[in-house]
């Protein structure tokens, strides 16, 4: 449940200053935030996230050597073990990709290292030499192999759990926290927002801006959730340089290349995390005339229309770049 709240808006950053049962700290290469409705189970909350936290990381990182997803990368074209978390978040991946026609791809790895992001982001330098390839492997992920813990993707292909992985980690560890704590727990992974267990009253408020971490008076909407998953995609946050021309972490399968820029920011509130950045994200890779939005500097309608289905349909805050 969503629904705008007319309250001053509240930043991140100062809710979680403000609320004893709240802890912010650094993950997955984005600002983390935990917040709980009794602040004496924070501990038993913040230990669960911590788990699965590891555990995502190890299993889907495509900047750790040693992860499953770049173990299953460096041998494509052959069958790889994989953990229960891997399996898992591969079938989340390929379920989104399904759901959006292939426009929210896992197989877009190749393609996001071919524009420059083959490292974390922080790690990025200031500048970069010029794109001199362009990786397009549209419907790849349709010839994905899995079964009984293994997988076997097509040669010359690299996935990347970009658009679900946070949002998986995020969904899971704020059911399994609720579960331990006994309480309402907010979990946000760099602005993937997973709720579970009884919320405040009034609810969960959440300021919604094209950067998760801007503060209260950042242009934006704040909201409030009680139940399911909120997340927004944008173009202007995760950004790099290369040759001065400016690139985003958000990939058009079918081009290999960052998607014309129509929508900067989308945000969808969702039965869950995952099910929310899905939608989220292929909202600015379909851009106005594929998503079917009126035109407009801010919207909200049913996410993608009639090619969406019906667990991605959320409520869609959509800016015009222009």
């Amino acid at each position: 449940m969503t629904r705008s709240v007319t309250s001053p808006p509240v930043g991140a950053d100062e809710l979680v200053a403000n609320l004893p049962g709240s802890f912010e700290f650094r993950a997955l290469g984005a600002t983390a935030h935990l917040l709980v409705t009794d602040p004496d189970r924070l501990d038993v909350s913040r230990r669960v996230l911590d788990a699965e936290l590891l555990g995502i990381d190890a299993a889907c990182s495509r900047f750790r050597p040693d992860s499953e997803l770049s173990m299953v990368n460096r041998a494509a074209g052959r069958w790889c073990a994989v953990s229960a978390l891997f399996d898992e978040a591969l079938t989340v991946a390929l379920s989104a990709a399904r759901a959006t026609d292939g426009d929210v791809d896992p197989c877009v790895g190749g393609a996001v290292i071919a524009l420059g992001y083959d490292q974390d982001l922080a790690a990025l330098p200031a500048d970069g030499a010029p794109i001199t390839a362009v990786v397009r492997q549209a419907g790849a992920w349709r010839f994905i192999d899995h079964d009984r813990g293994r997988v076997r993707i097509l040669r010359s292909t690299a996935l990347d759990f970009g658009a679900t992985a946070k949002a998986l980690a995020a969904d899971r560890a704020a059911a399994r926290a609720s579960a331990a704590a006994g309480c309402g727990v907010l979990v946000s992974l760099g602005g993937d927002i997973a709720v579970s267990g009884a919320a405040p009253d009034g609810g969960w408020r959440v300021r919604v801006s094209d950067d998760h971490g801007a503060g209260h008076d950042a242009a934006g909407q704040t909201i409030a959730i009680s139940a399911g998953g909120l997340a927004t995609s944008s173009t202007t946050v995760r950004t790099w340089l290369r040759d001065g021309r400016p690139h985003h972490h958000i990939i058009d399968p079918t081009t290999g290349l960052n998607p014309p820029t129509w929508w900067r920011t989308a945000s969808v509130a969702a039965a869950s995390c995952v099910d929310a950045n899905s939608a989220s994200t292929a909202a600015i890779v379909r851009g106005r005339a594929r998503c079917g939005l009126a035109h407009a500097t801010r919207v909200a309608c049913a996410v993608g229309g009639p090619r969406s289905s019906s667990r991605h349909r959320g409520r869609l805050a959509a800016r015009s770049f222009r």
